[in-house]
């Protein structure tokens, strides 16, 4: 009986906690999805880093996979330029998915959320 009573809270326990964090990768996809709906938006890394330097960006999203030099790149040109930089969790394939395209998507950034509250939920408090 207490071997039952243990692996089920254990299996209980692990299977909520697994749920919880689908849930906040959704909620990220949802948000991102509805920016992309509502507001405006730059795919690609030539047109995300003529955004930063023009300080039109407000969100910089990279794929997990993205190359490490064009990565801190695209950082260091969001650090002089004051925005924000999300590092998306799956790959560029995923989000490319998530924005609603048929292709790869490793860069893109964000100039007008419309509806969305990304940049809030993203930002520091």
């Amino acid at each position: 009986f207490f071997f039952f009573f243990f692996f089920f809270c254990f299996h209980t326990h692990s299977f909520t906690m697994a749920k919880k964090k689908s849930k906040q990768g959704e909620g990220m996809n949802a948000k991102l999805s509805l920016a992309i709906k509502s507001g405006k938006y730059v795919l690609g890394y030539k047109s995300t880093k003529k955004a930063l330097r023009s300080g039109d960006a407000k969100l910089v999203i990279l794929a997990s996979n993205t190359p490490t030099l064009r990565k801190s790149e695209l950082e260091y040109y969001a650090l002089l330029s004051k925005t924000l930089v999300e590092h998306y969790k799956n790959d560029n394939i995923a989000l490319g998915t998530a924005v609603g395209r048929y292709h790869r998507v490793g860069v893109l950034a964000i100039t007008d959320p419309g509806d969305s509250d990304i940049i809030k939920s993203l930002a520091p408090q």
